[in-house]
């Protein structure tokens, strides 16, 4: 009989060798079978716990993001003000891509693949994304309700975040030109909200 660390270690792996295999060798060398085999589970297993390729880096983007959410709970990020935390966050981010870029490549191709099964685990990542930009922008977590102008900044800048990088995946900008826009946006952004 299975437990739940059991069946917990076992997603793990997939999703860890999914990852590896995805940054050794991009979005087409994470193969289903070879993921199985790798991570010493039945393909069958497998299937129970995720649909496609496309739901295992879903998947392993929703773990990264809220390992990141654990951390900044735990270690608010520096800064006197939003613009400074969120540039902050931002850098950190983006380098952390910059780093592993096939890997980077995968998980961007996949939210923006538009297959309709992965719409709960992207909505998901974005919901976790605004908590980890709201709580940057606040500077530290807090149980109140996030207001409509740091929900909308937010999602302007997970958008504007993510179209930079799929730029940058497609060779139109480097990682520091990708934060230089950012950065520009960010200013402007908070120019017009309360936040400060």
């Amino acid at each position: 009989m299975s437990t739940n660390s059991d069946i917990d270690a076992r997603t793990d792996r997939i999703l860890d060798v999914a990852m590896e295999l995805a940054e050794a060798d991009g979005y087409d060398a994470v193969r289903i079978r070879d993921v199985a085999e790798r991570a010493d589970v039945a393909l069958g297993t497998l299937y129970r716990r995720f649909e496609s390729k496309e739901d295992i880096l879903a998947a392993a983007l929703e773990r990264m993001v809220q390992q990141f959410y654990e951390a900044v709970k735990i270690a608010p990020l520096e800064g006197g003000t939003a613009e400074e935390r969120l540039g902050t966050f931002f850098t950190i981010a983006t380098q952390a891509l910059g780093d592993r870029p096939k890997l980077a490549a995968a998980l961007l191709r996949t939210v923006a693949s538009g297959v309709p099964e992965l719409a709960g685990r992207v909505l998901n990542y974005q919901d976790t994304m605004n908590e980890i930009l709201i709580t940057v922008m606040r500077g530290n977590p807090s149980d109140a309700f996030p207001t409509e102008s740091e929900l909308q900044l937010s999602r302007m800048l997970q958008n504007l975040w993510f179209a930079e990088m799929v730029g940058w995946t497609g060779g139109l900008q480097d990682t520091d030109a990708v934060l230089d826009h950012l950065f520009a946006a960010l200013r402007t952004l908070l120019r017009s909200t309360e936040i400060s």
